[in-house]
């Protein structure tokens, strides 16, 4: 051993200071190194020396040094917060990524800042309480998500993970875990939920919009609904109109929502009228009737627009324009709107778009809304005079009465009726006819008082209401200024036409108190007018009758032709658009008298109707109509279905099902062969007992139309409620079709609209190639008219119906 080893080094300072000594040494052996612990202990005349080998020990401590180093890097550097906790709810350790995460500038500020968690992180204190519960019931917390306050006040969303910690005794002492920020994972779902909710919002507006009849309702229901799901505070819908005063662009609110701690805009004074150059900075028309959006906050309008922007509180808003198709192609009608009151707010792209789509929803409705009020229109006035027709003036008439009573006043209701009109016009011809009737309108209209009502009631006849008289002086002041207005000339394409009038007057206080008899007692005194000599006015008193003799002789005979078979059917053929072939035929009603010859339906129906003899001859119609549909299958042609047309007191009848069962069952026919047709005004009198009769009628298997569609006032979306087929578009539009743009545009409407409810659509009264070549190109669905065919007796049909077969068979 040489002088300078290590452990004689050792020795010889353990005998020169008496003391034991320890050092560690390195021992190479077959190339490993070994590390020895050598301890000195010194014994009177000797030294005992131990070496023992603590290789393994000093690896495990170097091991575990490294491992310490190890986690006080991982520690130090985590992407993530880790932290310890005392039960209490303070720091015991955190690293320099959890004080990061709440915005502390070093674990030490956060620990020594925070020392209730409860109470000075959480947003939510009850959320530790939850945390130590789900500690206690699972052992353990994961995806703990919370809302924390930094430092600075602001709030984040942490999710914590966690588990407890335990002494040597197994006692919880705290807890340790780890924390993520997760604000832009919250921010980014909670993005996601307003793009679910707004298009929700717009599904469901889109449901309002089509589903509901009531489409003020519908529309504020659907601005609600977005309202509520972009979260903002108002929404606006505003529709464009010249100024009243200067015809210039102009704007007025027409629907608003706001939320419930916000004064409503409808309002506010300051959206009526307001003139588009009040924003001619920001050009918002040029840049509304381009198809651009504007998005801005307050701050980027121009001063002089703020200030009116500012009497909403507006502090951002949105605004996508709304274009309506009309007649002459896509209008701009106007805009909507979301503004935010609250903050300055950075509008998306996807609430952009989901605004844009909720607009051509609008616009989707109030084309809707447009449509059904201008049929509405055309269904009550009169197309040739616009003039109110019948239906309306009978409407006018019910609520005038009793506001009169109530009012201890009387009314009077005038017929009126051209003299020779029939001559004019059949010899210098209807265009003349048609002028002269629109000037007699003109002039009526303007020689009576304000609130008195004239309409057109059919033909040459009008028929005026007076409400409100004191006595029958009123009505005869009435009656003179009417015809003094008649008394001047006419001029049309050089002819100078002198026309004169008969009147008759019925007064409330004299005829009785309701609808009917006052019009039938005024037509009456119209028709003694007419025995005095025409060219005057007479007032209905009881001595007349409540009858003219011509309509007492026709009831009579009425009832005597029913007895004698003097009835019989044509059918004229509905032909399908598509293909040109005969669908079915329709059954109508003849008289031929032996006394007065062929009488028009025209002439004989009301009657019948008045006189409850419709039932009996409606009966009759329907089981002749059954009998020869299924006389035509027995001669070996195909099944076809024959319509035939339920009068109003007919439709009401308690029995009509019973009586529809009996007839099928005689006659042998299946019920998918008949169809029943009721007129609109029939229809929507009471829809619904409507509904349920014709509920039962189709539960039967017979098919259902609606005719004369247009002659009242309802809506397809009333129509949809009821179990129905076929509509048939009345033949006073599609005379008009291909002169009248307005006309067209509501044929094509009502094509559209009813086949979109499952209708098949058939227009009557079809006699000109030009009809036909228009509802071919709205793909209407059939046609009924002169054009293919008049009504056929019994052996032209049965050719005609062969002939169809034939050509079907071919085809």
């Amino acid at each position: 051993m040489k002088n300078n080893h290590p452990i004689l080094s050792g020795l010889a300072s353990s005998i020169k200071n008496q003391t034991s000594n320890a050092f560690v040494r390195e021992v190479k052996v077959d190339r490993e190194f070994f590390e020895q612990s050598v301890h000195y202990l010194p014994e009177s005349d000797l030294i005992r020396i131990f070496i023992v080998d603590v290789t393994e020990r000093k690896r495990a401590e170097e091991a575990r040094r490294q491992a310490e180093e190890r986690y006080r890097l991982i520690f130090e550097n985590a992407v993530g917060g880790i932290f310890q906790t005392s039960l209490d709810g303070y720091y015991l350790v955190a690293n320099p990524m959890l004080a990061r995460i709440y915005g502390y500038d070093s674990p030490e500020d956060l620990m020594r800042s925070i020392t209730d968690i409860g109470e000075q992180l959480y947003v939510d204190p009850l959320r530790r309480i939850e945390f130590v519960r789900q500690m206690r019931e699972r052992g353990v917390v994961r995806s703990f998500e919370s809302q924390v306050y930094r430092k600075d006040g602001s709030i984040i969303w942490i999710s914590e993970k966690a588990r407890p910690m335990y002494d040597a005794n197994g006692q919880i002492i705290g807890y340790e875990g780890t924390v993520e920020d997760i604000s832009d994972r919250k921010r980014a779902e909670e993005e996601l939920r307003k793009r679910d909710r707004l298009l929700q919002s717009v599904a469901e507006a889109a449901r309002y919009l089509l589903a509901e009849m009531n489409y003020e309702k519908a529309i504020y229901q659907a601005i609600a609904q977005l309202g509520e799901a972009s979260e903002v505070d108002t929404v606006y819908i505003v529709e464009n109109h010249p100024h009243p005063n200067s015809g210039q662009a102009a704007m007025s609110l027409r629907y608003a929502w706001s939320r419930e701690l916000l004064e409503p805009p409808i309002h506010q004074p300051h959206w009526k009228n307001r003139l588009y150059s009040d924003f001619n900075k920001s050009d918002w028309y040029g840049m509304l009737a381009s198809g651009r959006a504007i998005k801005r906050t307050i701050e980027e309008f121009p001063v002089a627009e703020q200030s009116l922007l500012d009497l909403d509180n507006i502090l951002s808003l949105l605004v996508v324009p709304i274009f309506v198709i009309g007649e002459v192609g896509s209008t701009f009608w106007g805009w909507m709107a979301l503004a935010d009151c609250q903050q300055e707010r950075c509008w998306s792209m996807q609430e952009e778009s989901t605004l844009f789509t909720m607009a051509a929803s609008i616009s989707s409705a109030l084309l809707r809304q447009q449509t059904e009020e201008t049929i509405r229109y055309r269904a009550l006035h009169d197309l040739l005079t616009d003039l109110p027709n019948r239906t309306l003036f009978n409407e006018q008439l019910s609520l005038a009465i009793p506001n009169a009573s109530r009012q201890e006043k009387s009314l009077a209701v005038m017929f009126l009726d051209l003299d020779r009109f029939k001559t004019i016009n059949d010899t210098l011809g209807h265009t003349v006819g048609d002028r002269l009737l629109q000037s007699v309108a003109g002039r009526l209209k303007n020689c009576l008082r304000l609130g008195d009502i004239v309409a057109r009631w059919g033909g040459d006849e009008f028929t005026i209401l007076l409400p409100q008289i004191e006595d029958n002086e009123d009505a005869t002041r009435a009656a003179q200024r009417i015809q003094q207005a008649l008394d001047s000339v006419f001029t049309f394409e050089g002819h100078d036409l002198y026309i004169t009038s008969s009147i008759g007057i019925a007064l409330l206080d004299e005829t009785g108190g309701d609808t009917e008899t006052l019009i039938k007692n005024a037509d009456t005194a119209l028709y003694y007018a007419k025995e005095q000599g025409r060219n005057c006015y007479q007032f209905y008193n009881a001595s007349m009758s409540t009858k003219a003799p011509e309509r007492l002789t026709l009831e009579k005979r009425l009832r005597q032709a029913l007895e004698k078979e003097e009835f019989n059917l044509v059918y004229q053929p509905r032909v399908e658009v598509a293909t040109g072939h005969i669908l079915g035929t329709e059954a109508l009603i003849r008289w031929q008298s032996p006394e007065m010859g062929a009488v028009s339906p025209g002439s004989f129906i009301p009657v019948a109707e008045e006189s409850g003899l419709i039932v009996s001859i409606g009966e009759w119609t329907l089981r002749e109509a059954c009998r020869q549909n299924k006389l035509w299958q027995q001669a070996g042609l195909a099944p076809i279905c024959v319509a035939v047309n339920l009068s109003p007191l007919q439709f009401r009848q308690p029995k009509l099902v019973e009586m529809v069962a009996q007839i099928l069952k005689e006659t042998e026919l299946e019920p998918q062969y008949l169809e029943l047709e009721v007129t609109e005004t029939t229809a929507i009198q009471d829809i619904d007992f409507t509904r349920r009769v014709l509920q039962e009628l189709e539960q039967m298997g017979v098919r259902l139309a609606i005719d004369d569609f247009g002659t009242g006032h309802s809506s397809l979306s009333r129509l949809q409620l009821l179990p129905l087929h076929n509509l048939k578009i009345d033949r006073s539009f599609i005379q008009e079709l291909t002169e009248n743009v307005k006309v067209a545009h509501i044929v094509t409407a009502v094509v559209t609209l009813g086949q979109s409810l499952g209708l098949s659509i058939i227009a009557e009264g079809v006699e000109k190639a030009e009809e036909l070549e228009f509802l071919k190109s709205i793909n209407c669905d059939a046609v009924q008219g002169f054009f293919f065919y008049h009504p056929l007796s019994v052996e032209a049909a049965t050719e005609i119906l062969r002939q169809n077969q034939a050509k079907m068979i071919n085809s």
